[in-house]
């Protein structure tokens, strides 16, 4: 791996940090359930994965700047399965059941409407 790639992942990765951030402290909401910061930022991530698969970029140098720097730091798979560790260990089976297919099924719903969208508009 070179400089160029070096740094491209770091500025990648510094705003997607930065956005991932400022989500979690700014944006909690509650819509007949709650809905935990972490899992609103993995929608936006798999909204924007499915948005950059679908434009399927040649750009190798876009590759690492979107997929491995943004996405990979604005994502929280780390966070999501921490959180499914919280409630196991609390003994919350029921609560711990519907999160994950919670996140799982908005995920991939997200996803596909990213993907979705930049189809109709090509």
């Amino acid at each position: 791996m070179d400089f160029s790639s070096i740094s491209i992942i770091l500025f990648g990765s510094t705003f997607g940090l930065i956005l991932r951030i400022f989500i979690q402290n700014n944006f909690k909401k509650s819509i007949g359930f709650d809905i935990q910061n972490t899992s609103i930022v993995n929608f936006l991530s798999s909204f924007f994965l499915g948005i950059l698969v679908a434009l399927n970029f040649i750009n190798n140098e876009k590759l690492v700047l979107f997929y491995g720097g943004f996405l990979g730091c604005f994502s929280t798979f780390s966070s999501f399965i921490y959180q499914l560790f919280i409630l196991f260990k609390k003994r919350k089976f029921l609560r711990l059941f519907f999160h994950y297919i919670e996140v799982i099924l908005f995920s991939f719903l997200f996803f596909y409407l990213g993907y979705f969208l930049v189809q109709c508009l090509k």
